[in-house]
């Protein structure tokens, strides 16, 4: 799969169809995976396809820095696709002037806080359902395996992974669960990694960045943790894809994941919708269906 995609983002700089290549390679002392950018056709074999590719790439899309490049092409696992595919229902970008290559995926692996590969699949490739990525224009890999192995998960899907933690959020009491949030909110640095590996956030001036009045407390105070991660989750309500490129990012490892988890699987069972999955698609806040449950309307 790394050869097949190197030879065709090769060809896609050499045809000029694309200015850029947004994909993976080694960066940093450490020779971890990361974003990797390439506009001259011998410089391809810097790109690399492995279990360690756990960035969402979409989020350089919305960059001027990058925007200045001229046409991307960007490398997308499933669930980073389903991003690109929320950019474009939001106008952010013109589905046209990107060239999408989805990778087939079987799963990343988790890193420790020094970016050493633990061995553990991310809890969202164990319930994962879509090996091979959507709405795209090339696919790398063998899509039979990947549609063999979405039907293998799928009976177990909801019940294994983040889901599993889920349902154990859910059987606590209310005060057990802002106990557990208290204690994963008072680990955190407000570093903003989570926003700055989100796709999705992509305001040109954060909230939480406002001092003028300020909204937030900027310090790294339990008050403003709550504030801050709570707030952020609700920005992404009917909105997060589930890559977990936020999670993968938190230096203090909190479960980012699983709040945005929260909220996700209210909108696909209260609604039946599923963030990113077509083009073109309304999205969730702000859309009224006369079929929409009522039952949690108080």
């Amino acid at each position: 799969m790394e050869t097949e995609l190197r030879n065709a983002i090769r060809k896609l700089l050499e045809e000029k169809t694309v200015d850029v290549a947004i994909g993976y390679g080694r960066v940093g002392v450490n020779g971890a995976v990361g974003a990797t950018f390439v506009t001259n056709p011998d410089d391809v074999d810097r790109l690399v396809w492995n279990n360690e590719c756990r960035q969402n790439l979409a989020t350089h899309l919305t960059r001027a820095e990058i925007k200045k490049l001229g046409k991307p092409a960007i490398v997308v696992k499933a669930c980073d696709a389903r991003a690109v595919v929320v950019l474009c229902n939001e106008a952010q970008i013109k589905r046209e002037d990107v060239y999408v290559i989805g990778v087939v995926c079987d799963g990343i692996e988790t890193a420790d806080a020094a970016g050493n590969k633990t061995g553990a699949l991310m809890g969202k490739c164990l319930s994962c359902v879509e090996h091979a990525a959507k709405n795209v224009d090339l696919l790398i890999g063998d899509e039979a395996a990947a549609k063999a192995l979405d039907e293998k998960n799928a009976p177990n899907a909801k019940s294994v992974g983040h889901y599993e933690k889920l349902a154990k959020l859910r059987a606590m009491s209310q005060k057990e669960r802002f106990e557990y949030w208290r204690e994963q909110f008072s680990k955190c640095i407000r570093c903003h990694a989570c926003r700055q590996n989100c796709p999705l956030c992509y305001c040109n001036r954060c909230v939480a960045d406002k001092n003028r009045p300020t909204r937030i407390d900027t310090s790294s105070s339990l008050k403003g943790n709550f504030a801050w991660n709570i707030l952020r989750a609700f920005h992404l309500a009917g909105r997060c894809v589930g890559c977990g490129a936020c999670a993968a990012a938190c230096p203090a490892g909190i479960e980012l994941d699983l709040l945005n988890l929260t909220l996700a699987n209210a909108a696909e069972d209260q609604f039946g919708y599923v963030s990113g999955k077509e083009l073109g698609e309304l999205p969730l806040i702000g859309t009224y269906s006369p079929t929409d449950k009522e039952e949690f309307i108080r």
